[in-house]
């Protein structure tokens, strides 16, 4: 780490933590990290998949509601007839998707400890934070719902707070205790020891070092925008009021919201400030409006519902109106397509930082999917799923996997604790692991 007074800030591997010779032979080998990254309401039938498969399951052509991942299709595993046997809905499904169980209704219990905290386990006192937990402020009529936020799990009945706001996470990763430099930039904090650190490496150390600082610095220089913008609506006459959310429920800047929380993921794994991460999206049964995609209107839930489009079941909100069935499905493909969009950007900033023995996607295994299939029916079977990143070089990536029989994603569970090396031989209800290789 480098510290200053009331900061300490991780340090992504450097050559001279294990040296330059065993990074040229290639036996400095980075820790790998793991993801699960959670989106509400499922897609729509179709809207999921692959147009193009080789018969040995190579990807070669995703659909267009996915396209926005084709950079990275040599780099993902779509996993087809995957789903959860015992738990589904949007409450149900959405508290028992890392933990394989059954959620009881009539008291808090999700069946058991979720995986990322299995894995949190396994890295306790060997990164900072044992595990990140991020999510969106929720939005709509269930915002409260304690199963409907809740993916992460200590264990069957102790759901693991959700961290929503960006400065909150970045000071647990970044500021060391009650310093009275509140709102000094951390880098400032730390810049002496920096410069001492930079004089007694590599060029190679140097240049990565200043790449990592950078990185950390537009965080904070994101984070402090938002902040003097609120400001400033204070004390300029006016301008607060019209900056108010709008009753329409459009949400202010979401696309830069999930950014910068996402950039926060990625200087976590990078920093080693932890190894283990979730992100929900959108809370379980989003009625999130998604007004500023072109051509979209109405809420997240009642879009999902598309077969249905006189505007007057329970799921809208009695001022929205659709044509057609085709138009509502349209919209509701767009919002799946949005989503994807995001993850691609992620993907994009994991694969632009170069470790030690690959880049930082190459090290991390980032699961996206949802416990919905078709949002419509309330499917349990065929989930939508994705599998991103090589694992330390333990995945076979570029291709689909699963056949006409429904595996249980815990199986997949199951594999992904295995790759970080966590002694598991079952998880929930299955003792045999999906194989990756």
């Amino acid at each position: 780490m480098l510290r200053g007074v009331g900061a300490a800030l991780s340090l992504p591997m450097l050559e001279v933590m294990g040296g330059l010779s065993l990074r040229a032979t290639g036996k400095v080998r980075s820790s790998p990290r793991l993801a699960y990254l959670y989106f509400p309401n499922g897609v729509a039938d179709g809207a999921w998949g692959v147009d193009r498969v080789g018969q040995d399951g190579q990807l070669q052509q995703l659909n267009k509601w996915m396209a926005p991942l084709d950079p990275f299709m040599d780099q993902l595993v779509l996993f087809r007839n995957f789903w959860t046997p015992r738990g589904n809905g949007h409450g149900a499904g959405t508290a028992t998707w890392l933990t394989g169980g059954a959620f009881n209704g009539e008291k808090v219990h999700a069946g058991g400890i979720s995986v990322d905290q299995l894995a949190a386990r396994h890295f306790q006192g060997k990164t900072l934070l044992p595990s990140l937990e991020l999510a969106t402020r929720g939005e709509g009529s269930f915002s409260t719902s304690l199963s409907r936020n809740s993916i992460s799990w200590a264990d069957a009945s102790t759901p693991v707070p959700r961290d929503i706001e960006p400065r909150a996470v970045f000071d647990r990763m970044f500021r060391a205790g009650k310093s009275g430099f509140a709102n000094s930039s951390v880098l400032d904090l730390v810049l002496e020891d920096a410069r001492r650190l930079k004089r007694r490496v590599s060029h190679y150390d140097q240049h990565k070092l200043d790449e990592y600082l950078e990185s950390v610095r537009a965080v904070e220089r994101r984070i402090e925008f938002a902040q003097e913008q609120k400001l400033r609506a204070v004390r300029t006459p006016g301008l607060e009021a019209a900056l108010i959310r709008p009753d329409s429920g459009i949400p202010q800047d979401h696309g830069e919201y999930l950014r910068t929380m996402m950039d926060i993921l990625v200087l976590a794994f990078w920093a080693d400030a932890t190894r283990v991460a979730t992100f929900m999206l959108d809370h379980g049964q989003s009625n999130r409006y998604f007004n500023f995609i072109d051509g979209v209107k109405g809420t997240w839930h009642a879009l999902s519902h598309w077969r249905d489009f006189s505007g007057r079941t329970e799921d809208d909100d009695g001022k929205t109106r659709w044509s057609s069935r085709n138009e509502k499905l349209e919209m509701y493909n767009r919002v799946t397509t949005w989503h994807t969009e995001q993850v691609a950007y992620l993907l994009k900033r994991l694969s632009s930082i170069q470790e030690t023995d690959g880049t930082l996607l190459d090290n991390s295994m980032i699961v996206y999917g949802s416990n919905l299939a078709d949002g419509d029916k309330h499917a349990d079977r065929n989930l939508p799923l994705i599998l991103a990143g090589g694992g330390g070089g333990q995945i076979r990536q570029g291709r689909q996997v699963g056949g006409r029989e429904h595996t249980s994603v815990s199986k997949l569970h199951l594999a992904l604790l295995q790759n970080l090396g966590v002694p598991q031989e079952r998880f929930a209800e299955t003792r045999t692991s999906v194989s990756l290789a």
